[in-house]
């Protein structure tokens, strides 16, 4: 039965990670109103009424379906000390049979950056993604000048792979983007940055 369910939390140190729910809207379309001249730079133009109640709710709705169809798994970073959301990360594009492989999207609140918490989010849902979902690869991609990210990806032992031309719309723009993958049983040692 889809509502008895045991729905998936992953435990870090610091941090709860899971499924979005309902009463997350203010918090999360808060910090993400805050943050806005810091995650911008970094994602794709939203729709104007992506903040809404309405938006969240169906955000909610996909991110329960996704999960449950075993093709994306949409988590909120939850501080534990205080309960407070500071991010998302999702495993996304969930590719099952000779693949077994995710595509790994996050961002970080403002005032959240530069403190670890999206490392430490990064390396838990990568272990839970290879220990209990049974992928064999992760795949990231970032903007070439997004050091953070670049450096955040490569300390959770993501290795750089190449660069993609147009990949994604950012900022309205089709923008090239850096390519990182992290391998169950990787043996490749340290990968050449381009």
């Amino acid at each position: 039965m889809f509502g008895l369910r045991r729905k998936p939390a992953i435990q870090t140190e610091r941090m709860v990670l899971r499924l979005p729910v309902h009463s997350d809207w203010r918090a999360w379309a808060n910090l993400r109103e805050a943050s806005a001249a810091h995650l911008i730079p970094w994602e794709p133009v939203r729709s104007e009424d992506h903040l809404s109640r309405k938006a969240f709710t169906n955000r909610v709705y996909w991110a329960a379906r996704a999960e449950a169809q075993g093709t994306a798994l949409p988590l909120m970073l939850v501080r534990r000390s205080d309960g407070q959301v500071m991010g998302g990360i999702t495993l996304d594009n969930i590719r099952r049979g000779p693949v077994q492989s995710g595509t790994l999207g996050y961002w970080i609140g403002a005032d959240h950056a530069r403190q670890g918490y999206m490392r430490e989010a990064i390396t838990a849902l990568v272990h839970h993604a290879f220990s209990e979902m049974d992928l064999s690869r992760i795949e990231a991609a970032c903007l070439p000048e997004n050091a953070a990210s670049r450096g955040v990806l490569e300390k959770c032992g993501f290795k750089y792979e190449g660069v993609a031309q147009a990949y994604l719309q950012i900022n309205g723009r089709w923008r090239n983007h850096v390519l990182y993958a992290n391998l169950r049983h990787d043996r490749r040692g340290r990968t050449e940055v381009g």
